[in-house]
């Protein structure tokens, strides 16, 4: 489980054994991890493979590589890396499982000073899980919808955001990965299955 909030950025090293497992250069992080813990990259919630002295390793699952972007990656891109929420951590974001919903596309980046906006659509069936004002998680970083539309919604980007994530390189046609919020998905499911009950 995690929050959203971005522990560190990565540096994406190249893919191994054919995309089945994916190098990340994470500086300092290695000695606060150990084999089979849980690291959310890039908002996908992968397991820690033993230490490698070229940098962290994670398996890499067909499922993962078919529905996330971490398929899609080259050499020297940057990554959001979270460590798991424990018991005594802070929920400063939202809820987050590091579970995929979709792939979205960046439609526009607007200059919104000292900040930035962002347009991002989605697929139409996962619209029920966004309200306005609502939480989603983008690349990872837990973010307020401030506009949406039947198969988009927007983002404020905050300085510290731009900063401390790689979404301040974001530019129109980038591809990035989007959990919609878990408290959300659960209360539609819920309802929906009474209505076909009821």
């Amino acid at each position: 489980m995690f929050t959203g909030i971005i522990s560190q950025q990565a540096t994406f090293r190249g893919y191994r054994q054919g995309r089945k497992e994916m190098l990340v250069e994470a500086p300092g992080l290695a000695a606060k991890l150990a084999a089979g813990e849980s690291v959310a990259v890039n908002g996908v919630c992968l397991s820690l493979l033993p230490p490698d002295r070229e940098g962290l390793r994670f398996n890499l699952s067909r499922e993962t590589l078919e529905k996330t972007t971490l398929g899609a990656l080259k050499p020297g891109d940057r990554l959001n890396l979270e460590l798991p929420l424990t018991l005594a951590s802070p929920l400063s974001g939202h809820l987050v499982s590091g579970h995929v919903d979709a792939v979205g596309k960046v439609l526009k980046v607007s200059s919104r000073p000292p900040g930035k906006r962002i347009t991002l659509s989605f697929p139409p069936a996962l619209r029920p899980y966004f309200i306005p004002k609502g939480s989603v998680a983008v690349d990872g970083v837990s973010l307020t919808v401030a506009a949406l539309g039947p198969a988009s919604f927007e983002v404020e980007l905050i300085p510290l955001s731009l900063e401390g994530s790689n979404l301040g390189r974001l530019r129109g046609g980038a591809r990035v990965n989007l959990e919609c919020d878990m408290i959300g998905k659960y209360v539609y499911n819920r309802l929906s299955q009474g209505r076909k009950t009821g």
